[in-house]
């Protein structure tokens, strides 16, 4: 029987090889074919990679812009622009507007090591910018509407002050949930801590603390009397004025600063400030004046003569007021039995009677009683000069390049109707820059 054989050819498409075969070697995708797939393949997925990240890249960009104007807006900026837009150019120009991103690189990215002070209002970063400047940086843990008008306020206020003895404002942040202020970095603590740690006390001769003293209330007859329109600032305390390297006056914490019109002399206002320090006929009439100022000057005045705190609720009642034990010493002639024991007074028995007199005159009851701040500073650096005379090689600098503390220079007159709310702490209201601690009850505060 013939048979006939029957042979099938395949045409194989290009890059396939094999027979065709089911029971042979079939038909099989080339290597170079297969690798040029999986490069399409892996070009596909980069691409589709890529175009997700830009995408995602660009909206969270949006989102994180939208969020800082967000900010800006919740933060009182366009409220800032509008106060600073009043302002002549060069004060205008004097306070800079920070990015995020230039205070977080400030302070590597808030890191902890930078933290530099901390309490119930925020936290003080030490920050270097890009050009080298140290700086300190105010973050706030929380504010409310009536406290960022009060931002603004010390940012509008402090833009227009330009003394030696005041912490220079330098700019703020609005782009992050709480606004951000940016201070010189002053090196030295606040008085506070000189008059009351007993290692630094050793070092607060009674030159300096007269000279402290003196520079203290020179800025606050600067602010009551050489400005075009007289500032009150409200919270005057030995935890506000802080100290650098050389042992000189810094006042801070303009917050609660109020800005009196030519035509007024007094204010109606929600009392605001510190427990202690506090002039009483202001927390029972709520009426602001100047010698507010003058009340919570001399009650820092008694702190630097005496080394005592404000407020002591574990002394018997009728210490606990260093105000009120004060004056019940100076009427019963016992002054020298509270002068602080770190001060020599071999020499001085005179000085440290005058300054207590100054004191005792600031503290009266009846504000229209007290001293104006320009009778007090005049009469502080009286006390100085006849010292210099009196011992040439004692060298007290007074604010060198300032005469009698006082500057020249238009301050623009505003009014921000700041409110206020409670906390369980001893201060009231809005605590700006440099509280480096909160401090308790029995610490004075």
């Amino acid at each position: 029987m013939l048979k006939h054989a029957w042979e099938l050819y395949v045409l194989l498409p290009k890059r396939y090889h094999g027979d065709g075969k089911t029971d042979g070697t079939r038909c099989t995708v080339g290597r170079v074919l297969e690798l040029q797939i999986v490069i399409g393949i892996a070009i596909g997925a980069l691409t589709v990679l890529v175009s997700s990240s830009w995408l995602y890249w660009i909206f969270s960009k949006r989102k994180h812009m939208k969020l800082k104007e967000k900010f800006f807006k919740q933060n009182g900026g366009l409220m800032l622009k509008q106060q600073l837009s009043r302002l002549e150019r060069p004060t205008r120009e004097a306070i800079k507007i920070f990015t995020l991103e230039e205070l977080k690189w400030a302070t590597n990215n808030y890191d902890d090591n930078r933290i530099v002070g901390r309490g119930g209002f925020g936290t003080v970063y030490k920050g270097i910018l890009a050009d080298n400047t140290t700086v300190a940086i105010k973050k706030s843990q929380t504010m409310n509407q009536s406290q960022i008008e009060q931002f603004i306020n010390e940012v509008v206020v402090l833009s227009q002050i330009n003394h030696r003895n005041v912490v220079k404002l330098l700019g703020c942040c609005l782009e992050t949930q709480v606004p951000l202020l940016v201070y010189e970095f002053i090196t030295n603590g606040t008085l506070f801590e000189h008059i009351h740690n007993p290692i630094k006390a050793s070092n607060m001769s009674w030159e300096n603390r007269l000279r402290i003293a003196a520079e203290t209330a020179g800025v606050l007859s600067y602010l009551h009397s050489a400005a075009s329109v007289p500032i009150i600032h409200r919270d005057v305390k030995s935890t506000n004025i802080l100290l650098d390297d050389n042992y000189i006056a810094k006042v801070s914490d303009f917050g609660a600063s109020r800005l009196v019109p030519l035509d007024q002399d007094q204010l109606a206002t929600v009392v605001q400030g510190t427990l202690g320090y506090l002039d009483p006929e202001y927390m029972l009439t709520n009426q602001l004046t100047e010698k507010s100022d003058v009340y919570s000057f001399g009650v820092v005045l008694v702190e630097l003569i005496t080394g005592k705190k404000v407020l002591s609720f574990d002394k018997p009642e009728k210490e606990r007021s260093l105000a009120r034990y004060f004056l019940s010493c100076m009427k019963n002639d016992r002054l020298f039995q509270v002068i602080d024991e770190q001060i020599e007074i071999e020499g001085i028995v005179e000085e440290l009677t005058e300054v207590a007199n100054i004191a005792k005159r600031c503290l009266i009851v009846k504000g229209e009683e007290r001293p104006t701040m320009k009778e007090v500073a005049m009469e502080l650096e009286g006390l100085i000069n006849k010292k210099m005379k009196r011992h040439p090689w004692v060298k007290i600098d007074l604010n060198g390049e300032e005469s009698g503390h006082l500057l020249g220079g238009k301050l623009s007159g505003f009014e921000l109707d700041c409110t206020t709310s409670s906390s369980n702490t001893t201060t009231i209201g809005y605590n700006s820059v440099r509280e480096h601690m909160r401090l308790p009850m029995d610490g004075g505060r």
